[in-house]
């Protein structure tokens, strides 16, 4: 499981989320996986490519998983 510190920040957007930790190799990739229904946010399948993710939230895309922080 990946861990993802928001540095003080109030959210990330789901795409910008998948881009920066490399589980996507570019923000278009990101928003075609997203709205393929590939990735599921705290279990529920999440199709809203700039969905606001907090800090406490769990992302998955397939093998990978996501631990969103402060």
């Amino acid at each position: 499981m990946n861990q993802f510190n928001l540095a003080g920040q109030p959210y990330i957007t789901l795409d910008n989320l998948l881009k920066i930790e490399g589980i996507c190799e570019s923000g278009g990739r990101a928003k075609q996986v997203i709205a393929s229904g590939a990735v599921s946010v705290d279990g529920s399948v999440e199709t809203r490519k700039r969905c606001k993710i907090i800090a406490g939230q769990l992302v998955s895309l397939g093998d990978e998983t996501i631990q969103v922080s402060e």
